[in-house]
């Protein structure tokens, strides 16, 4: 899956979609895809990407809590 460094604009494959989608995780590893040669993985901010449409991700993704107000 490729979700978009909202601050740097760039792609990033997302390497583990257990993470992405767990609300008790912050950060996500990825790489980025940016140039022409694999990157190495880092660990991105769940706050700082969105969708490549510029939808932001779900809340039940970023916040274990959200179904409280």
């Amino acid at each position: 899956m490729l979700l978009e460094d909202k601050q740097a604009g760039t792609l990033i494959e997302i390497l583990d979609l257990e993470a992405l989608i767990s609300p008790t995780k912050d950060t996500v590893p990825g790489r980025n895809q940016a140039g022409q040669e694999e990157q190495d993985p880092e660990d991105y901010s769940k706050q700082n990407l969105a969708f490549p449409s510029g939808e932001d991700l779900p809340r039940c993704w970023l916040d274990a809590d959200y179904r409280t107000a």
